[in-house]
């Protein structure tokens, strides 16, 4: 799973990153800080059921902070978009380019409304930031169909899963926006208003988005952030600036802070400095929110928007572990609605080639292939090695 962070230039990217995944990248009151994109992992929360168990995990890749357990993703920092990117402007087709295989897009306005679409100084309404990203994004979608036109004209729907299947969208799904735009299927010569129809259909299921209202914490944020919150988006209040000092402090060792909460607790004596920050943070952000609002996008991201759940595969269905006794050792995301035979494929393609039957180790029966997996599952597979 990869999610993109996206945004104008200067509209807190690059922080909202570093605040995600602690792996520090340049940042600066300049457009197109970021160039080259960054990689780097974030975390989702989600309640730690080994508790609930009475047992204690031993994860091999997530992280484990009391009653949370902590699942690693993949997040992408890219370069800011400018008005016109889809023809070229300022780092825009690397931008665009850049986004190709992500599974959804966080997008980082400026609640404040204190920069522009160019990353500079200027008032603006974040409402207006939303639109220009939609469009840019609509235009470019619309732009990788023209460019292959030859390719789908006079051709059948599946013509365009062929060039479009890089986005991350099934050709069911082609086939259900053609049919909502009642677009001709069988013989493609779509006119030009149909064809950007049919690249903003792409767009929204491809590319879903979810909105980080960034700088909450500033007095012209609240208005705008209740504005944005009335667009066909989910909107998040975020302050990516304290949550990065929550983190950094508690890495420090200064605090004990757990990503997503409303307090922290203060472990040794701070300078006035450090305390004014932090105070500064409870009142305005912690407060005010509930949050800094950054663990809350991702969660909601993948598991709102995104639609995942949390399953536990394990080869001992009676002690909950590996063939080396590790307690609960991972987590795979899956789609609501995946099955046994999906998470097979998920673990490794030989087990999936192998498959035989699954078994539910906490309802302690054997499910069928094509069953839907539910949240909290804890599965063993059953298959023939090779």
């Amino acid at each position: 799973m990869l999610i993109g962070i996206v945004g104008a230039p200067n509209k807190g990217k690059s922080t909202l990153f570093s605040a995600l995944t602690l792996h520090m990248v340049e940042t600066a009151d300049y457009p197109f800080t970021t160039i080259n994109p960054n990689e780097g992992t974030g975390y989702v929360k989600t309640h730690n059921l080994a508790k609930d168990l009475n047992l204690v995990a031993k994860p091999k890749h997530d992280i484990i902070s009391g009653e949370y357990r902590f699942i690693p993703i993949r997040l992408l920092d890219v370069a800011g978009l400018v008005p016109g990117a889809h023809e070229g402007r300022g780092l825009g087709n690397q931008f665009l380019n850049d986004l190709i295989p992500a599974d959804a897009l966080i997008q980082v306005v400026d609640a404040s409304g204190e920069t522009d679409l160019e990353g500079k100084k200027n008032s603006i309404n974040p409402i207006e930031e939303v639109k220009f990203l939609e469009e840019e994004l609509d235009y470019w979608v619309a732009g990788i169909i023209k460019r292959n036109w030859d390719k789908v004209r006079f051709k059948d729907i599946k013509s365009l899963f062929a060039i479009l299947s890089g986005l991350k969208i099934f050709e069911n799904d082609i086939e259900k926006i053609a049919n909502t735009l009642n677009l001709d299927k069988k013989r493609i010569d779509w006119e030009e208003d149909e064809i950007f129809s049919f690249a903003k259909g792409v767009r929204k299921l491809s590319k879903p988005i979810i909105i980080a209202a960034n700088k909450c914490d500033m007095p012209s944020a609240r208005k705008n952030i209740e504005n944005l919150k009335k667009l066909d988006y989910a909107v998040i209040p975020v302050s990516s600036i304290s949550e990065l000092t929550l983190k950094k402090a508690s890495q420090a060792k200064l605090i004990e802070y757990v990503p997503g909460s409303k307090n922290f607790d203060v472990l040794k004596e701070l300078s006035n400095e450090q305390k004014n920050g932090l105070n500064y943070i409870q009142h305005n952000v912690l407060d005010v929110y509930g949050s800094t609002g950054a663990q809350e996008l991702l969660n909601k991201t993948v598991f709102d928007i995104l639609n995942m759940i949390v399953v536990y595969p394990v080869e001992d269905e009676h002690k909950y572990s590996d063939s080396q006794g590790n307690v609960l050792p991972e987590t795979k995301l899956v789609p609501q609605g995946a099955t046994p035979y999906e998470l097979a494929g998920l673990i490794h393609t030989d087990i999936q080639e192998g498959y035989k039957t699954a078994f539910d180790a906490r309802k302690k029966i054997m499910i069928g292939r094509e069953n839907k997996l539910e949240n909290n599952s804890i599965i063993k597979i059953v298959f023939n090695k090779k």
